[in-house]
């Protein structure tokens, strides 16, 4: 497999993107985006944060619930039909649609990934 994207520091990529695990505590339907997501509040230990995730093709809301995300929580805030989405939880194409990136165990929210 190649890789396409320019190769770039580690320590960099580390100081610049701030991820975190978060937990799920409340799953809405967001009928008012132009593109299916939910609305997530998603607990990171000191504060809660709101997501808008596009994780509609394969995750019923009660799917989701109590779940732990990986989550980029420096972007900045991104206003959506009215929503605003603080951090961006990853997830990555799987053959039914997108899968959210999770732990292997249970880690405390707000843990730092590096």
């Amino acid at each position: 497999m190649t890789f396409t994207e320019a190769e770039i520091d580690p320590t960099r990529f580390l100081e610049d993107v701030e991820m975190r695990i978060g937990e799920v505590v409340d799953v809405e339907p967001f009928p008012e985006a132009r593109k299916d997501v939910y609305k997530l509040d998603v607990n990171f230990g000191d504060e809660t944060l709101q997501s808008a995730a596009g994780l509609t093709d394969i995750y019923d809301p009660e799917d989701l619930l109590g779940a732990q995300v990986v989550a980029v929580v420096n972007l900045g805030t991104v206003t959506i039909a009215g929503f605003e989405s603080e951090c961006l939880v990853t997830g990555v194409d799987g053959e039914d649609g997108v899968v959210h990136l999770t732990t292997e165990r249970d880690v405390d929210p707000g843990t730092r990934v590096y």
